[in-house]
């Protein structure tokens, strides 16, 4: 029987918090909506709400713990 080649699994917590599009840009969630928001506007809730791009610095370390995106 001939030895299995190893793969990366996927880190879960990663596939959780990031999204890779079809492009291969890295989106994310903004910081600061969960609690505390009756303080902050509608405005600044709504863009809060929208996906950001990841740095391209970070998006290698990120793209490394998902195999399969």
């Amino acid at each position: 029987m001939p030895k299995a080649i190893a793969r990366s699994k996927t880190r879960k917590a990663v596939a959780k918090r990031f999204k890779v599009t079809a492009t291969g840009k890295v989106l994310r969630a903004h910081a600061g909506r969960r609690h505390l928001a009756s303080s902050k506007n509608a405005k600044r809730k709504r863009n809060l709400a929208k996906a950001a791009v990841v740095d391209k610095t970070d998006e290698a370390r990120i793209k490394l713990n998902l195999p399969f995106a």
